[in-house]
């Protein structure tokens, strides 16, 4: 996920691809997603905002000639308390302590002061008429924060530091299992072992316990009940700051930053998933059948929803980790990407270079000395850090980092590659304006990265010596199922999050109803229950990372609609006419311009200009997944033809 400069909160991993998030909130157990990620971005000011913003209002008039005048000073201010702001929470990441959450807090809070006076005063020009470009700016300016405050300095630190603390409780959680002398213990469990979410994950992805996997799923989600009252306070002031710019609420708000009515977009969010649930609803209905002749009807049951712990994934978000148990007996997987990148001797740094080669051979410059001396690779013995994966650009030129906690697995190879897409984005469109320094909407980001990894074929791990030879297309099943098993998987996931959340801020979703709201959508959309009964006690959203960290999660759903769109019109412009899930455009000269002549427009256009540079198409198009997937989905409706699929 990238780090972004305006936001007040974005996040990552998103699963990941979600390493990104695809909207993993770790370093790819799973993203990421999300692109992933998401990441955190603040900024802060070294003078007093709220003179800083009533100067600026005050020396221009109320025409085309002061809104212009406004929003070269704005943009001028902000990039330069972002850049602060920016190290701040590089620091509070990297190095959790209660310092570090006060240094973020303080950066946060100036930046919040500032950046709410700025959107405030923007919204003065509603009535001036405009050119077409300057009102953009002025409405992104008013939409720039994901929690605005309100015009009080109070609220502003209580907002700053309730974000800090949420991220620090997330960043430094972990299940410590309390065994007494004689219980029945899990396989895996220690007595006195505490385990971070990383191992958790490792342990989930690795582990067919259900004892030990429901353990490790209820242990997690210990995390999250004292975050409660904190998320209900932040959306009660995060709702009052959104009205103050002029939206109902933090819903109409947060849905209107996609070119569009914010009901129209949640309806075309809604239209594309119809497009592609046929092809969920086969997938859950295969999975769930192997998951009962694997444990038997006492733990996965034939029909119904499936327990959410026995699916590789702490939130069920991804499902890659069971291909073991999902595929048929004759179903060989074309390679195991983990092993291929054991068996390499790669170090973790080594893979971050491989990820690297690959945009160099599309004609992106190689990245700056920089990024290899500040980026965290690996996570550190000494310290707790938040390891979901992200990317980062601190000062909005060249000073670009990712930050991950790698692990030798294909996963993690998969995660670089979509984190480095960020960055290399990221980089490109650097020279815009600042307003323009982020993707075309924020799902253009996570499919950047996702579109480069749909690139990691077996013909680009031959390509750099990862495979010897090819695999025969009468492999491609097993590899079209293995990629199924996170892509599709995930799309409920990624549509569901934020209707939560804009369930909770538009109220219709009531704080003593949190849980319940959370776990009605999980089991709608995703088929899928808690392994245990789960009651307002418990705050099992903020258990995603996304949540605490206030990452909007749209741009995981999008991502994964637009990355196929992507991937399709740049196969076709490298010349490919094989399958789609068989293209590669690793070191393709036509498909790399393409490329970065729209990364390069960051989003100084609307969305479906740069949809429309790329693909052709102005509007979102579900079809290429389902193109991409079909060989998979007819060989689904072959083995389903005698279950009774659905929940």
């Amino acid at each position: 996920m990238p780090m972004k400069k305006l936001a007040l909160v974005i996040a990552v991993a998103a699963a990941a691809i979600a390493g990104c998030d695809s909207g993993n909130d770790q370093s790819k157990s799973q993203s990421q997603v999300p692109s992933s990620a998401a990441e955190v971005a603040y900024g802060a000011d070294s003078t007093d905002a709220g003179t800083v913003a009533q100067a600026d209002g005050a020396s221009g008039a109320m025409d085309a000639a002061g809104a212009k005048a406004f929003l070269e000073s704005a943009q001028e201010r902000l990039e330069t308390v972002a850049e602060e702001v920016s190290h701040a929470s590089w620091l509070a990441s990297t190095y959790i302590n209660v310092d570090s959450q006060f240094t973020e807090a303080l950066a946060v809070e100036r930046y919040t002061a500032l950046a709410v006076e700025l959107a405030q005063e923007a919204a003065k020009f509603d009535d001036v008429k405009l050119d077409p470009e300057t009102r953009r700016m002025l409405t992104m300016l008013k939409q720039g924060l994901v929690f605005p405050a309100p015009n009080d300095p109070k609220l502003t630190a209580e907002l700053a530091q309730i974000g800090s603390k949420m991220q620090g409780m997330y960043g430094a959680g972990k299940y410590c299992p309390e065994q007494e002398s004689g219980d029945d213990t899990a396989e895996g469990d220690e007595k006195g072992k505490c385990y971070t979410l990383t191992e958790m994950g490792q342990m989930m992805a690795n582990s067919r316990d259900p004892k030990l996997l429901k353990d490790l799923w209820v242990g997690w989600r210990k995390v999250s009940p004292p975050m409660k009252p904190l998320y209900e306070r932040q959306v009660e002031i995060g709702n009052a700051g959104a009205k103050e710019l002029g939206y109902d609420n933090l819903s109409v708000m947060w849905r209107s930053k996609y070119d569009m009515p914010a009901d129209e977009f949640a309806a075309d969010m809604d239209n594309q998933w119809g497009k592609v649930k046929p092809l969920y609803e086969a997938l859950h209905c295969h999975v769930r059948a192997k998951l009962n002749e694997h444990y038997g009807d006492d733990v996965a049951p034939a029909s119904g929803k499936i327990p959410a712990h026995l699916l590789g994934n702490m939130w069920a978000q991804q499902w890659g980790n069971v291909y073991d148990i999902v595929k048929d007996d004759d179903m060989q997987a074309p390679y195991d990407l983990t092993k291929l990148v054991v068996d390499s001797g790669m170090s973790e740094k080594d893979m971050v270079k491989a990820g690297e080669t690959f945009f160099t051979s599309l004609g992106f410059k190689p990245l700056p000395k920089t990024f290899w001396e500040r980026s965290q690779f690996v996570q550190p013995r000494d310290r707790d850090v938040v390891c979901h994966a992200s990317a980062w650009n601190l000062d909005g030129q060249d000073d670009i980092r990712i930050k991950m906690c790698i692990n030798k697995t294909g996963e993690d190879l998969v995660t670089i590659h979509h984190e480095l897409g960020h960055n290399f984005y990221q980089r490109i469109y650097n020279k815009q304006p600042f307003l323009y320094k982020e993707g075309a909407n924020d799902g253009f980001h996570e499919a950047v990265g996702d579109t480069i990894a749909l690139s990691i074929t077996p013909k680009y791990l031959k390509q750099i010596g990862l495979l010897d030879d090819i695999p025969g297309e009468d492999k491609d099943i097993g590899y079209l199922m293995q990629q199924a098993l996170d892509k599709i998987a995930f799309l409920p996931f990624g549509l569901l999050v934020d209707k939560w959340r804009w369930q909770v801020f538009n109220g219709e979703v009531k704080p003593g109803d949190y849980n319940k709201a959370w776990w009605k959508l999980r089991e709608e959309y995703q088929g899928i229950e808690a392994p245990v009964q789960r009651s307002e006690a418990n705050f099992d959203p903020g258990a995603k990372y996304h949540i605490p960290g206030n990452t909007p999660y749209s741009r995981y759903f999008l991502a994964h609609i637009q990355q196929y769109q992507f991937h399709r019109a740049l196969c076709e412009a490298a010349g490919e006419t094989g399958p789609l899930h068989r293209c590669s455009i690793f070191k393709n000269d036509a498909a790399g311009k393409k490329l970065r002549n729209m990364l390069a427009m960051g989003a100084s256009k609307p969305w479906p200009d740069a949809m429309e540079a790329l693909t052709g198409q102005r509007e979102l198009d579900a079809s290429a997944i389902v193109d991409y997937f079909q060989p998979l989905m007819s060989y689904l409706q072959e083995q389903n033809k005698d279950r009774q699929c659905g929940w």
